[in-house]
């Protein structure tokens, strides 16, 4: 089996000013002894750079090197890989987001939910319910 996690989790897990933080912080902890699969995007990873460090966002960013250094260690964990696009995105992508206005803040969400579909993941961790309108992906947030 293979799962995928979301930004906002890494992103909780590095703001120490979240209330979520020591519960996202243990959640990726715990996937080092996770038997399943760990497949990771970089369009989530890069939006975790991108907002983690971003001073307009948090009045205490993480320095772009720590920031770095947590993709780092996520990617070194045994068991995760990076997934990418296919050649068959575009078809992919409109039967993705067939029935859902894709728009806005859904957009990025539906770029990492088909590639997620490319790969044959079915299950994402994340706080974001929008998720739940890709049917085929079981959304679970752990945060709960």
């Amino acid at each position: 089996m293979s799962y995928s996690i979301d930004a906002n989790l890494l992103i909780y897990a590095s703001d120490g000013s979240s209330p979520f933080q020591k519960k996202a912080a243990e959640f990726l902890q715990a996937r080092a002894e996770d038997p399943d699969l760990l497949c990771m995007t970089w369009p989530v990873l890069m939006a975790y750079q991108r907002i983690a460090t971003h001073p307009s966002i948090f009045p205490n960013p993480v320095s772009a090197e720590e920031a770095w250094d947590n993709v780092i260690r996520l990617l070194n964990l045994p068991r995760c890989r990076i997934i990418a696009e296919d050649v068959e995105f575009c078809s992919d992508y409109k039967t993705t987001t067939a029935g859902i206005v894709t728009r806005g803040n859904l957009v990025p969400d539906a770029h990492i939910a088909t590639i997620l579909r490319q790969h044959g993941v079915k299950r994402i961790y994340t706080a974001d319910t929008d998720f739940r309108k890709f049917g085929f992906l079981e959304v679970i947030n752990p945060l709960h």
